[in-house]
């Protein structure tokens, strides 16, 4: 069953007790959670209230949100729709309190320019690589259905994006499912070609998430949270150059225009989480228990949606 926290009358009430620590999962396509840690804004905001920041590095969201669910950290940044999915089946009690509108064109299935592929039904046989659980495994879900193929039907190359860029690189897969800014970084430093994005077949929304436990004690941290994250998405969509220079060192010294690109493909539109986004989630749930790859059949609505101050 769906549940709500409501947001109203918190600006009255006490914060977190005093010397709180916040601990803060993020990965590299974490970009707004990366902006704010760059320039202390969350640190400045919560520092009156005597709360505490520690940030960890995740290579991918699905260790990312398993160290949510074993109380490792309290809050993550950003993940893929997919990624929240395999934390219920791992029984997470997760509460969603913000998203990103969607960016279908931020993930895509692309293969060497010299490739004999091409079309995703030509994949049936080929070796893809694809990072477990990750928003990527989804669209090359999608992908393949609306190509009559089956998850079964390729050789599917279960690795992170740092390890599916280098087995790309040296062709030791036929094709790589890539997001940004993993797909733009590729695509302006090699020679590829795209199979299909996500236009059509994966929204990919991607979602911050807490626990139902952390959401219920520390709803004004989250106001708090969510706040800066919408202003870091303003600034970031009326300052993409400067945006640009200032990440391009975070992600390994990508060039700016490469990581221009990258966000050029993401809505970075913060907004609170409705029910009607759940939809989309039970189906993404749905497609992976047919397939045999999600342990067991889930709820996608059996999670808290918390509502901030400013949702209208």
């Amino acid at each position: 069953m769906l549940s709500l926290f409501l947001a109203t009358g918190l600006l009255g009430a006490p914060l977190v007790e005093a010397a709180t620590q916040l601990r803060i999962g993020y990965q590299k396509s974490s970009t707004l959670i990366s902006l704010l840690k760059a320039k202390g804004t969350l640190e400045s905001a919560l520092a009156p209230h005597d709360v505490k920041i520690s940030w960890h590095e995740f290579p991918n969201g699905q260790p990312l949100l398993e160290a949510l669910n074993v109380g490792n950290i309290d809050l993550s940044a950003d993940v893929a729709d997919t990624v929240p999915v395999f934390a219920q089946a791992a029984g997470a009690r997760l509460a969603y309190f913000a998203t990103e509108a969607p960016s279908p064109t931020a993930q895509a299935i692309i293969v060497h320019q010299d490739s004999p592929l091409s079309s995703v039904a030509e994949l049936k046989g080929k070796k893809v690589a694809v990072t477990r659980a990750a928003g990527n495994h989804y669209l090359l879900l999608s992908a393949l259905a609306d190509a009559g193929l089956k998850f079964s039907d390729i050789d599917a190359a279960y690795l992170a994006p740092a390890d599916g860029r280098a087995a790309f690189e040296n062709r030791k897969v036929d094709a790589w499912v890539a997001w940004e800014p993993f797909l733009s970084s590729a695509q302006q430093q090699l020679p590829t070609r795209t199979l299909a994005d996500g236009t059509g077949l994966a929204d990919y929304q991607r979602y911050y998430l807490t626990s139902a436990a952390f959401a219920e004690a520390h709803p004004q941290v989250l106001q708090s949270v969510f706040n800066e994250l919408v202003k870091a998405g303003e600034w970031l969509r009326t300052h993409p150059r400067e945006a640009a220079e200032q990440l391009g060192p975070l992600w390994g010294n990508l060039a700016p225009q490469i990581v221009e690109q990258a966000n050029q493909r993401r809505s970075y539109d913060v907004r609170a989480v409705k029910p009607e986004s759940l939809v989309e989630q039970q189906k993404i749930a749905d497609a992976f228990f047919n397939e045999g790859l999600l342990p067991k059949r889930i709820d996608a609505s059996d999670v808290v949606l918390w509502k901030p101050e400013t949702a209208q």
